[in-house]
């Protein structure tokens, strides 16, 4: 298929808030994400990372392995430096046939710390951008030259948030970096997702699908929660079951050859997974296939 469609565990086991589905086992992940029809997974902290284990663990369930998240520390180090920090991961990923690599500066992030509201995240200065830009192009580079794309997933609580930091991003940054769009981070960001997607409909080689509840964003700004706060109060939910256009964000990705990953990370015990990414599921399927968006 042009698009594949997968899920990203985060919905079953929180990687940020690992309480969270903490007692769900891969194998109930795994199984519920094949049943539904889902492709391919990302990977998560309960997955193995030696290559025969983790090939051993999503074979029985016909599931592709779609790639992993990186945290990046480029702030701190150069590019080589962050090159061999990286390299057991995308040795991982190239060994099971990922073509991309999830990366996120993280040095100076908050979206893991409940005690820090977002209107404490870093901000990179202007200044700052053009060194950052050149240090992710060359890993970039690098990493390109082994087959595999790296996308820098822009997200809360970190220097790549909002608008304006992801149009900073692109413009210090050579077209060996992909952009990773995620619906519900542009979103709550204040991007516009579809005009994300048409802006940089070139640079796009992966996209993670997760809706958001407009009343529960709308709270956490007035109130100025934390990242974590707000994903337990349920700001983000599956495609179809928020606020997002996602077929007008489809209609600017024409071109668009790779997966639609569903990644909306609840708390499992008030969101089923398995029900929540089954309606994700039907969404895109439909928008894909032009009978139109199946309501929530």
């Amino acid at each position: 298929m042009k698009v594949r469609i997968g899920a990203n565990p985060i919905g079953w086991s929180n990687d940020d808030m690992r309480e969270l589905g903490g007692e769900t086992p891969l194998e109930t992940c795994l199984a519920e994400a094949a049943s539904i029809g889902l492709a391919g997974m990302e990977l998560g902290h309960k997955f193995p990372r030696e290559p025969d284990a983790l090939r051993a663990a999503l074979a029985p369930f016909g599931l592709a392995c779609i790639s992993g998240w990186y945290s990046a520390e480029l702030l701190r180090r150069d590019a080589e430096a962050e090159c061999a920090a990286l390299r057991p991961h995308l040795d991982l990923l190239k060994a099971v046939g990922s073509r991309v690599l999830v990366f996120a500066e993280t040095s100076n992030a908050i979206h893991c710390d409940r005690s820090k509201p977002l209107s404490q995240r870093p901000v990179l200065a202007e200044g700052a951008w053009a060194a950052f830009g050149r240090r992710l192009t060359a890993v970039a580079e690098a990493t390109r030259r082994e087959g595999v794309r790296l996308v820098y997933h822009h997200h809360m609580g970190t220097i790549v948030q909002s608008e304006a930091d992801i149009h900073a991003l692109m413009a210090a940054t050579g077209d060996a970096v992909g952009l990773l769009l995620d619906t519900g981070h542009a979103c709550w960001g204040g991007a516009d997702p579809a005009a994300l997607a048409a802006r940089y409909r070139e640079r796009i080689f992966h996209v993670h699908t997760k809706d958001v509840r407009p009343d529960v964003r709308a709270l956490a700004e007035a109130e100025d929660w934390s990242f974590l706060d707000a994903v337990l109060a349920g700001i983000y939910t599956v495609p179809g079951d928020g606020c997002i256009d996602f077929e007008a964000v489809l209609r600017e990705l024409p071109d668009y050859e790779g997966w639609l990953v569903i990644e909306a990370e609840q708390d499992p015990a008030k969101a089923n997974p398995l029900l929540f990414h089954r309606l994700g599921h039907r969404h895109l399927t439909a928008l894909l296939s032009g009978t139109g968006a199946i309501a929530a």
